[in-house]
């Protein structure tokens, strides 16, 4: 296999066996990953196999990623005028997720939540230098976040890609990455690590707005309260 790898132009099986991975995330259909989900996972213990496999990938994660460059991330994100976010399909979940809490965090976070191009970029139309895009695409990746990011970008605002490699059509125009492992050779994508980095982002960005968030969250709190907006345990019969 190394003697074979070498013939093909790859310095050794590893890096053939990254560039077979790269290519069955990045271009198999969904019907083609179970195929090769069925060969790779087989059906013996599925719950303990996929759960250790996204294990593995939140480890690959810290271990690959970048410190400085998700702490620049983060005093970029303080600083900003207005922070547009934006996923579609199953990144739309994630960018749901970092949309909630930057809203009790920020007051100027806008979520570009339609799958029309041409809406997308009447709500995108005023982002410029100051402001914010954070984009979320993992393979197979979105060409609506990637026009967002080309639109952000020459109108000079600083985009932010929460994406897979540095490969990521996102890289082009992107002043700052943020990596996670999402690989997986199913059809259902894994944002397990992703939604870990996210997490960590919205974390940091709290703790240096702390105060900000706290009386936020004390208002908010009162609003439960006063609107029964959970279910308490003095509302339960016994």
């Amino acid at each position: 296999m190394v003697r074979f790898a070498t013939e093909m132009g790859y310095e050794g099986y590893p890096e053939m066996q990254k560039a077979l991975r790269e290519f069955t995330t990045n271009r198999l259909t969904n019907v083609q990953r179970i195929d090769v989900m069925s060969d790779q996972i087989g059906e013996d213990d599925l719950y303990e196999t996929v759960l250790n496999m996204d294990i593995d990938k939140i480890r690959r994660t810290l271990e690959e990623g970048d410190k400085e460059e998700f702490y620049h991330t983060v005093d970029h994100l303080v600083n900003a005028k207005n922070i547009y976010i934006i996923g579609s399909r199953s990144a739309a979940v994630l960018a749901r997720f970092l949309n909630f809490y930057f809203n009790v965090i920020f007051d100027n976070v806008r979520l570009i939540h339609t799958t029309s191009t041409s809406e997308m970029f009447e709500q995108i139309l005023h982002i410029g230098e100051g402001d914010i895009m954070i984009g979320i695409s993992f393979p197979r990746y979105s060409k609506h976040t990637v026009k967002a990011f080309k639109y952000a970008s020459s109108r000079g605002a600083t985009v932010i890609a929460i994406t897979d490699s540095k490969t990521s059509p996102l890289a082009a125009y992107a002043n700052h990455m943020l990596l996670a492992r999402s690989d997986m050779a199913s059809f259902a994508d894994s944002l397990v690590a992703p939604l870990s980095v996210i997490n960590a982002l919205i974390v940091a960005v709290g703790v240096k707005k702390r105060d900000y968030v706290a009386e936020n969250f004390e208002r908010l709190e009162q609003i439960y309260d006063e609107y029964e907006v959970y279910e308490t345990s003095d509302d339960q019969d016994y």
